[in-house]
Order: structure tokens, then C-alpha cells, then sequence
């Protein structure tokens, strides 16, 4: 996935209102009143977990492999199926060994000719190296990937469905970024530019957007958000460069009931698509992804991450419809 920069930060943690009381993590008990105050269209968390084994059913989506191609396929399939505008931006880009990797990137827009509009994202790729499963043996075993690349994907073809059945207001494109996760194996030595071999193909997106000036207010991108109890701390680079956007994702998720999922709760620096797209393209763009508190203080990726484990058995439809719901109550009141 990427590098981690974890352990060095202090945790502060930020007492808001309600927050005691919303430790549940059941979806089901939302407060009423809570979700007077802002719209909530619907999202269909079964559908989403289909969308999720729907990708891992192909076997890992390495890039090179008859897998990635047949889930490309796929997704540019279903994304036509709900939106009109389907663009399938093809390159090539060098991996840390020297690999040439073949990439798409697919991106749907909605109301495609205003710039009142934001985008969401998540790589689709998985890694080819289980290179943090406590198995050496296996270190060399490409992952399914199932909450690292695809529960992001899930989401984000649910919202497109959704989308379809109801054109938003402002313009969202949707964008699945490929060859985010082929990063150097943990054993191999580090480097002032080991992160950069990470995240290679919203790299080329954002120097290479697929609209001529295009712009976006903001930017989301998700990343490990399917597993039982996720905790979605706010990440220091998303901190860094869009805090008013964290703020206002965190708050919605608030009222909606979701505090548990989205504390206020400062987590560390994640070499992840978010960065290059907030130091190349200029858009502020926050990263919605899986961090917790370890037993040691440190702040971590969840149990599973980069290991043979990462499958269909750690993918939780409750946290799909968190994250959904959360997302399509941000496209809803946005102003």
C-alpha cells in the first residue's frame, strides 16, 4: 500500500458533543433529529459488498495480470452503466524494479460541464506482496486486496448507481486510480525516494487530468474503509492541506451517528494518492482511511493490511454503509 510514517505523533484526542453517547456502532439506532439537519440519500450497503467480491472474485488485481485486466473491464462496464461520461485514461508508468506497469484509470463525471463540483476516488489495483503477513513464506504471495483497494471501490460504484437513479446537483466525478499499490516490498531498503514509487497512477493523473484546466473544489479519497469496527482517524497530510474539508466530512458523519468510525482524532502521515494530488494538482484532497491506536500508543493500518488475510472475510457491510452514507450525505449538502 504505502509507507508508513506512524509512531512519531502525538495523539490528541478532541472531545465533541455527543460523542459518548454515539459509541455504538450500529447504523441502524442513527438519530432521528440528528439526520433532520442535513439530507441523506440512500445507499445500499448489500450492493456495495457485491460490488466488493465482484472485484476479488477475479483473482489479485495485479497490474500486468490477466486479473487486472479482466476487473478494468469490469469496472469501465459498470461505470457506463451508470453515467454517460466514462473516460479510460491508459498509460504506462516504471515500477521500483524496473517493471514497466500498464495502467488505466477510469474516471465517470456527473454534470461534466460546471466546476461546481468535487471528485472521489480509491485505487483499484491490489498489492502483489503479502509482505507484512507474519508468514516470511508468503511475503512474495499477491493479496486479494478485498479492503485494501476494492471495499473503496464498492462504495464508490454504489454511489455511482445511486447517482444514476438521482443526478446530484453539483458535479462529482467518480475516479479509480490504478497502480497505487506497487510500492518496494518492506524488506527492501529505503531511499529519499522510496515513496515515490507508490501511488503511480494518480501521479499521472494529476499531471495529466482527463479534462484540459480541469478543477474540483475538493477531493476524498478512500482506502481499507470495509472492516468490522474501522476507525477513520484524520490523517496528517489530509490535515495539512485540507482541514475544512476533514472538518466538514467528520461533522456530517457526526450527525449522522458515525462519531465511533470518525473520531476527532489526529492520526499520522500516509504516502498515499491524496498526497501527489494535493503537492501536483493543487486540489485539496482528504484521505478516509483505516487507522488505529495500537496497544504500544503507535497508530497503525488495521490487522490485516498487506497480508494474505485481506479477503472477503474482513469485509463488514455495516462499515460499507458508514462510509457510503456518510459520503453521499457530503454530495447532497454540498454548497
Amino acid at each position: 500500500m504505502k509507507i508508513k510514517k506512524l509512531p512519531i505523533l502525538l495523539i490528541l484526542v478532541i472531545l465533541i458533543s455527543g460523542s459518548c453517547s454515539n459509541s455504538g456502532r450500529n447504523q441502524k439506532s442513527v438519530n432521528e433529529k440528528q439526520e433532520e439537519t442535513i439530507k441523506v440519500p440512500p445507499f445500499n450497503a448489500d450492493s456495495a459488498y457485491v460490488f466488493v467480491k465482484d472485484q476479488v472474485d477475479f483473482g489479485p488485481r495485479v497490474n500486468n495480470t490477466p486479473a487486472h485486466e479482466k476487473c478494468a473491464d469490469f469496472l469501465i462496464r459498470k461505470l457506463k452503466q451508470y453515467c454517460t461520461n466514462v473516460i479510460v485514461q491508459k498509460g504506462q508508468a516504471k515500477a521500483f524494479n524496473g517493471t514497466m506497469l500498464n495502467f488505466k484509470n477510469i474516471i465517470a463525471s456527473y454534470n461534466p460541464v460546471t466546476n461546481d463540483r468535487i471528485f472521489i476516488c480509491s485505487h483499484w489495483d491490489s498489492r502483489p506482496f503479502a509482505d507484512n503477513d507474519p508468514d516470511v513464506k508468503k511475503h512474495k504471495t499477491a493479496i486479494d486486496g478485498a479492503n485494501d483497494g476494492a471495499s473503496g471501490v464498492g462504495v464508490l460504484l454504489e454511489i455511482a448507481r445511486q447517482l444514476s437513479i438521482s443526478n446530484p446537483a453539483i458535479g462529482v466525478d467518480i475516479i479509480f486510480l490504478d497502480a497505487e499499490d506497487y510500492g518496494a516490498p518492506e524488506d527492501q531498503p529505503r531511499d529519499e525516494h522510496s515513496e515515490d514509487w507508490w501511488a503511480l497512477g494518480s501521479q499521472y493523473w494529476a499531471r495529466n487530468p482527463h479534462k484540459a484546466d480541469y478543477f474540483a473544489k475538493y477531493g476524498i479519497l478512500l482506502d481499507m474503509v470495509g472492516a468490522p469496527q474501522a476507525t477513520f482517524m484524520e490523517e496528517a497530510y489530509s490535515m495539512q492541506y485540507a482541514p475544512a474539508v476533514v472538518r466538514n466530512v467528520w461533522d456530517i458523519a457526526g450527525k449522522l451517528g458515525y462519531s465511533a468510525y470518525f473520531p476527532f482524532e489526529e492520526g499520522g502521515y500516509i504516502t498515499d494518492d491524496h498526497v501527489f494530488i494535493n503537492k501536483i494538482l493543487n486540489i485539496p484532497t482528504i484521505d478516509i482511511i483505516h487507522l488505529e491506536k495500537k496497544s504500544n500508543g503507535d497508530i497503525g493500518f488495521y490487522p490485516y493490511w498487506h497480508t494474505i488475510k485481506d479477503n472477503m472475510s474482513s469485509i463488514d457491510k455495516t462499515t460499507l454503509e458508514v462510509v457510503g452514507r456518510t459520503l453521499m450525505a457530503v454530495i447532497a449538502n454540498e454548497k
